[in-house]
């Protein structure tokens, strides 16, 4: 089976990140997997793909020429017949399933966020028919899925995006006299929500808390709300708070760390949280997309609502309070990660969802007609 593999950018972190991982278990299960990237954007996406020695094409175009888009990805499909669309994000989805109805190729989407612009909900809920399976990243996008987009449950998959590596570096337990390390990890978007973080940290400063040990916090991603939080910190005079930029050795960032923190609005499976675990991390994330449903409060970290400055500053004063507690917390993390997302339950469930993916209809006509069949 040749699948194309159509995302929206080569963009660092999101969406394009696993996918190195996915092709692998379809590639296990015989598929030759192509991605048809509709932009570049920042193209940090691109090196992971390669080193897996997976053939990437980039469509030198930007984010809202939707014909010319529409028009590049129909001449290949036209051209190359694959046997299978997989779609991931609105625009690459929409455009997708516009080819695959013209050219007669079944279509796969992924869903990966919890949530969709109110004009994306209302174009993907028209077109929901135009793809023959929707995949949720996390069993709380799926069960969103169904509910908003109306997407029948024989229609409906879910898998995990994260399959956890046992051999991933591990973070080591605080010491007393050290300086604990605090730290972010994802797009400056406001999604994210560091924004409530900043004011959080800011409250408490005003409250006039003093933390019985020194702490930073370090946020490393790259995006446009960098001045705005920049600006936030220094008008809350917040010299224990640095925004590090793209990070380019994730693991090695997330080993550094005593706690990780996920203050965000919105998430489908939250990779980066997941890692953290994985890194033997205890977080505290906010009650958004799978989060809440991987974390259980006050085992392996907290779970606070999210947008609330004040409830995340109550957290985290206790976590700044109680630092002998965070190796333990993050020891059951990780046992509890590499339980539910382990490698062989990831490859498994992609070999569950390659048996229910659709066939090109000529090219089951082709294999029934043929001598050996």
């Amino acid at each position: 089976m040749r699948i194309f593999y159509v995302i929206n950018s080569l963009e660092g972190g999101g969406a394009a990140l696993p996918i190195p991982a996915v092709a692998r278990v379809l590639a296990a299960q015989g598929a030759k997997v192509q991605i048809l990237a509709l932009t570049r954007r920042d193209g940090r996406a691109l090196q992971p793909m390669v080193r897996e020695g997976l053939d990437v094409r980039v469509r030198p175009g930007g984010e809202k020429d939707h014909l010319d888009a529409l028009a590049w990805l129909d001449r290949i499909v036209a051209d190359e017949r694959p046997d299978l669309l997989w779609t991931s994000l609105t625009r690459a989805t929409l455009l997708g399933q516009i080819v695959g109805l013209r050219r007669g190729v079944p279509v796969v989407s992924w869903q990966h966020n919890a949530f969709l612009k109110p004009a994306n909900r209302l174009l993907l809920r028209a077109t929901r028919r135009l793809s023959s399976l929707w995949i949720g990243d996390s069993h709380s996008v799926t069960a969103l899925t169904a509910s908003r987009l109306k997407v029948k449950a024989d229609r409906l998959a879910t898998w995990p995006l994260f399959a956890a590596d046992p051999a991933a570096p591990q973070a080591r337990p605080w010491r007393p006299g050290e300086t604990l390390q605090l730290g972010a990890l994802g797009r400056l978007h406001p999604a994210k929500g560091y924004d409530v973080l900043i004011k959080a940290l800011a409250h408490l400063r005003a409250a006039g808390f003093r933390s019985p040990t020194p702490f930073e916090v370090r946020i490393a991603g790259e995006g446009a709300q960098r001045e705005r939080l920049q600006a936030m910190i220094d008008q809350a005079g917040l010299d224990n708070v640095f925004l590090t930029g793209f990070c380019d050795a994730p693991r090695e960032f997330l080993a550094g760390l005593h706690l990780y923190l996920q203050p965000s609005r919105r998430e489908g499976l939250c990779i980066a949280a997941h890692e953290a675990m994985q890194a033997g991390l205890p977080t505290l994330v906010t009650a958004v997309g799978e989060m809440p449903y991987s974390v259980v409060d006050g085992l392996m970290g907290r779970v606070v609502p999210p947008c609330d400055a004040e409830e995340l500053a109550k957290a985290l004063k206790w976590f700044l309070r109680s630092p002998f507690k965070l190796a333990r917390m993050g020891e059951v993390a990780r046992s509890r990660v590499l339980d539910r997302f382990g490698q062989a339950r990831f490859a498994a469930t992609g070999a569950e969802i390659f048996a229910q993916l659709p066939v090109r209809r000529d090219a089951v006509f082709t294999v029934a007609a043929s001598p050996a069949a």
